[in-house]
């Protein structure tokens, strides 16, 4: 504790650059991320099959792959200089400070007396961020979904679709923000020096939550779920996870096919009551073995307790970030390098301290995604273990090239973008031996079944 009391004295220095040191950060994370995305790009202009999938891969889905990369590759690299030139044009123009006097303006016009002080004006500041926010990103958003996944098959959504979920999602920032806001702003307020410690319990509190409304709330405004249908592939689901003495409590069908063509499966819920939910595409498009291989893959992250050490690594680094955070909450040079000379509202500070936090965060990320390969590694040999090596290998074959997903990468850029090992890595682990393509089922039009080469598109990460 005072550690960081002499921290804080330490960091805040009269005219000290913070401004400067902020967007260099922001500058230099894009340059090494441009000089990564470039190195990528090379690997995406190859134009032969690797050869652990020259037998699995025709040239034609290769190539398409390789295009589809490389149309992403480029988006992003457009899209991160667009949001660059926002970073700056905000900090130069101190758009900050002037969103803060509008939220005061606001409330003073058109609240009533009983709503001014700080928390209030904090929830008008976020709220109003937010919507310009959503309004800046609309051209990209557009875009991606629009031309760049409509051009290569991906996109299911209309724009009407499209427009409901951009309202609804701003919906529920609008009903979940003031509560939750004002809780974070109270505790910080009363609970002085200590602080965060009481914000710590505060999230960790707010996550059990959401994990319990999201099911009942949430998903269902965006999602329809069904049970999935008695049959083969719901036996094998339950045999499983009755085998694993995994706490499933419903199995759903989700309708992710209304929006896009790729596939997924994941569990939910608390550690006595789980839900899993399977993509309609993904049961569309795969036999019911390579759907049950799919789930021993996402079960032994649970029962390898994945889960369990990656909340627990969440936790840690919310206690980190609130304890650095409360060096920086009075740092009086940080606040008047950013036009904010006579007030020191708490949700600026805190979003000017994740600023300055940027260049860890990119080694917490770096860190992370090495610590989830090896758990991916280790979730695809539980699942060969139980006996669904040629199943697994086939599924990811199959969601890979059905998903044009990239075919090979660059050691750079993998280790700092991918949070999943490419496929090849883990076709070598799992001692993968080539039987010749990998085909993929889909139903035709009269309800039976037909086999297509990978055409469809699945999953980008299992």
């Amino acid at each position: 504790m005072e550690f960081l009391q002499r921290l804080a004295r330490f960091l805040d220095r009269p005219l000290f650059p913070w401004k400067k040191l902020i967007i260099g950060f922001s500058l230099a994370n894009y340059f090494i991320e441009g000089f990564l995305g470039y190195r990528q790009y090379q690997v995406l202009k190859k134009t032969k099959v690797p050869k652990v999938l020259e037998h699995e891969v025709s040239q034609e889905v290769f190539d398409k792959s390789q295009a589809y990369g490389r149309a992403k590759a480029k988006f992003e690299f457009f899209s991160g200089i667009y949001g660059q030139i926002q970073n700056i044009l905000f900090y130069q123009f101190d758009v900050l400070p002037k969103l803060w006097s509008f939220a005061g303006n606001l409330l003073v016009r058109f609240a009533p007396a009983r709503f001014s002080g700080e928390i209030s004006q904090s929830i008008v500041f976020v709220l109003s961020f937010v919507v310009i926010s959503q309004i800046l990103s609309l051209p990209t958003s557009l875009y991606h979904t629009f031309v760049l996944e409509e051009k290569f098959g991906f996109n299911k959504s209309s724009a009407k679709l499209w427009i409901t979920d951009k309202i609804k999602s701003l919906f529920l920032t609008f009903v979940l923000t003031p509560p939750i806001l004002a809780g974070f702003l109270a505790i910080v307020q009363k609970t002085g020096n200590q602080f965060f410690y009481y914000l710590w319990v505060f999230v960790a509190g707010l996550q059990v939550v959401m994990i319990t409304i999201y099911p009942i709330f949430i998903l269902p405004l965006f999602n329809k779920l069904s049970p999935l249908e008695e049959g083969e592939l719901k036996s094998s689901v339950e045999d499983l996870a009755k085998k694993l003495k995994f706490p499933l409590s419903e199995l759903h069908v989700i309708d992710g096919s209304k929006r896009s063509a790729h596939s997924n499966a994941y569990f939910f819920g608390m550690p006595w009551k789980k839900h899993i939910v399977i993509y309609d595409t993904l049961i569309e498009k795969s036999e019911t073995q390579e759907v049950v291989a799919v789930l021993a893959h996402e079960l032994g992250h649970w029962k390898l307790g994945h889960t369990t050490s990656l909340f627990g690594i969440s936790q840690a680094h919310f206690f980190a970030i609130f304890s650095l955070f409360s060096v920086f909450i009075n740092n009086n040079s940080l606040y008047a390098d950013f036009g904010f000379h006579t007030v020191h509202p708490i949700i600026v500070g805190f979003l000017l301290f994740s600023d300055v936090l940027g260049p860890t965060d990119t080694l917490i990320k770096l860190g992370m995604n090495v610590l989830s390969r090896k758990f991916e590694f280790q979730a695809d040999e539980f699942a060969n273990k139980l006996g669904y090596n040629a199943e697994l290998a086939r599924s990811l074959i199959k969601l890979q090239i059905q998903n044009l997903s990239t075919m090979d990468a660059d050691w750079m850029f993998a280790t700092y973008h991918f949070s999943h090992p490419i496929l090849t890595e883990r076709l070598k682990a799992l001692n993968w031996q080539s039987t010749g393509k990998v085909e993929g089922k889909e139903k035709a039009k009269d309800g039976e079944e037909k086999i297509d080469v990978a055409t469809a598109t699945g999953r980008d990460e299992l």
